[in-house]
């Protein structure tokens, strides 16, 4: 059997048979990607269930996020819709990112996700535009428990197909069409204008560059893990290469409860070690601060009171 289907079902039974997975549910919105991997999932996967999340943002959500259930019942699998709320900081796609995110999120075994070759090209553009780092511009991880994505090799084109044999009828989220959100203007202007200024294959090129990324950022996230110096000592710290010393403190800030950091925190972070000059501390989120004092980095709260460097 060949074709856009095979395709789509040799991309989730390679997934399946490098990670093992004990329990698989698929995140399902009724578009054309996540409508193919259930479908795959469905044929591959016995007990394979599928959540359908309505973010409630538009009209018609409910009946949206129904159909896209009924769908997944259709083709074998057990599926549910979950409701949530979106809300917080960040602008409307991020605070439904992270509710979408929040409901799918599993107590056992992986969530499959629908993002494809094209999601990894846009994902890399913005990480490239926005100078996010290396972590960035890495991309999505096929297998990021508890979530899996098995059709990043495959093209949006290909699931578009897959449904065509099919005979399914995906959603088209207009959002996916609205050229407020970057995402978008990436995927309908700058990814054409790249494909046809370049030559083709844009999309294959950036997510090989993402892949190779992830492979040197893996190999210093283990080398940094192995770190047996003291992280809060400047002078053990400067020893070490700067794309290494910033990994080092990725994992002593996260250790202390930083719930998140950018690129851009840690090299602020990283100043206080290789850019030494007295300056005062870094804020981070979750209201964190690091400062330096007397040749050591402390990681404060600033509702707590400053924690006395030990003398070097």
């Amino acid at each position: 059997m060949s074709g856009p289907l095979a395709e789509v079902r040799t991309a989730v039974k390679r997934y399946l048979a490098e990670h093992r997975p004990d329990d698989v549910a698929v995140a399902v919105s009724g578009g054309a990607d996540s409508l193919a991997l259930a479908a795959a999932a469905a044929r591959l996967v016995p007990g394979a269930r599928a959540v359908v999340v309505d973010h409630g943002l538009q009209e018609g959500s409910a009946e949206v996020a129904e159909r896209a259930a009924r769908t997944c019942r259709e083709l074998g699998l057990a599926a549910e819709v979950r409701r949530v709320v979106v809300s917080g900081p960040g602008g409307p796609e991020a605070a439904a990112r992270r509710a979408r995110y929040a409901a799918l999120r599993p107590d056992r075994g992986v969530v499959l996700l629908g993002h494809t070759r094209d999601d990894q090209a846009e994902t890399v553009l913005l990480g490239l535009g926005r100078g996010s780092g290396p972590r960035s511009i890495a991309g999505m991880r096929p297998h990021d428990p508890p979530w899996g994505r098995p059709l990043l090799a495959v093209s949006r084109a290909t699931t578009g197909a897959a449904c065509a044999e099919l005979g399914l009828r995906p959603w088209a989220d207009p959002h996916n069409a609205d050229p407020a959100f970057t995402r978008v203007r990436l995927r309908t202007e700058v990814l054409p204008l790249l494909e046809d200024v370049l030559q083709q294959g844009v999309a294959d090129a950036l997510a090989r560059t993402a892949a190779q990324l992830r492979e040197d950022a893996d190999a210093l996230d283990e080398l940094a893990a192995r770190f047996t110096g003291d992280p809060t000592s400047a002078a053990d710290l400067a020893e070490l290469p700067a794309a290494l010393r910033r990994r080092v403190l990725r994992l002593h800030l996260l250790a202390a409860g930083v719930p998140e950091l950018s690129d851009s925190h840690l090299r602020r972070v990283d100043a206080l070690v290789g850019e030494w000059h007295g300056q005062g501390g870094v804020w981070l989120p979750g209201g964190f601060v690091a400062r330096r004092a007397r040749g050591r980095l402390a990681v404060e709260r600033p509702d707590e009171p400053p924690v006395e460097p030990v003398q070097s």
